[in-house]
């Protein structure tokens, strides 16, 4: 997902995350809690670069509850925070998902009632999201037919797969000296610029055709030009199938 790849953001709205909380549990393990909280007005109390306090007369909603400011920025970019402390009982402490130019103190905030969703579904294959979901390929609406919290609790050890198998990754020197296990996880560490971005591209491209899997790139940190390169060379490349 690459926050800035396009300079577009569609406008979130509070019905969407509430729908996703209300059916699907949680990180709090309290869905229906959050939906409580839903239509909670407060205001902002203090704004530090991404961090912003948010004031509530009635109540702090839970933890990881989104909350949408409703006053116009004036700006064309909403703003949507995410609660991920309890100061006192009527103050949490908020990260910003997106940056906080001309956010005003006692600015009106507004409890969405959930978590932020984002689309799940086949409709999602080949499509760049920035966290909150939205599609920021500027190829139209997703289509989606259900969205899920990003926030969920994992799924217990005797739950997952696992398999004495080695996943053939197409990668000489990966195969031949650190085979990856199939179905459990593995970490590449390396210095900026030696190349990690070009061996996840060549994996994606393998465990596609190879495998016929899916793969999920997370951008997190990532430079937009590299995300915007692997986008282009994984079309080219037919890995990700617009018409499909």
């Amino acid at each position: 997902m690459f926050r800035r790849l396009s300079p577009y953001l569609m406008r979130r709205t509070g019905a969407k995350f509430a729908a996703a909380a209300a059916s699907m549990p949680t990180k709090t393990g309290n869905g229906d809690q959050c939906t409580d909280h839903q239509g909670r007005v407060g205001h902002v109390s203090q704004v530090i670069g991404a961090v912003v306090d948010v004031h509530f007369a009635e109540g702090v909603p839970p933890v990881l509850t989104a909350l949408d400011v409703i006053e116009d920025l004036g700006r064309d970019e909403p703003l949507t925070l995410e609660i991920v402390q309890h100061l006192d009982a009527n103050t949490g402490r908020c990260i910003a998902m997106q940056t906080t130019d001309l956010l005003k103190l006692k600015s009106k905030v507004v409890s969405t009632g959930g978590n932020i969703a984002v689309p799940v579904g086949r409709e999602t294959l080949g499509r760049i999201f920035n966290v909150l979901g939205d599609a920021i390929d500027q190829r139209g609406e997703v289509g989606e037919k259900m969205r899920m919290p990003i926030h969920a609790t994992a799924p217990k050890l005797v739950d997952q797969a696992a398999e004495d198998a080695i996943l053939t990754t197409g990668i000489k020197v990966i195969d031949l000296i650190l085979p990856y296990c199939k179905g459990g996880k593995i970490g590449l560490f390396g210095g900026a610029g030696v190349g990690k971005t070009v061996i996840i591209m060549e994996l994606i491209n393998n465990v596609a055709k190879g495998h016929g899997g899916f793969s999920v790139f997370a951008g997190v940190g990532e430079r937009t030009r590299e995300g915007t390169d692997l986008y282009l060379e994984m079309m080219q490349s037919k890995v990700i199938d617009l018409k499909g």
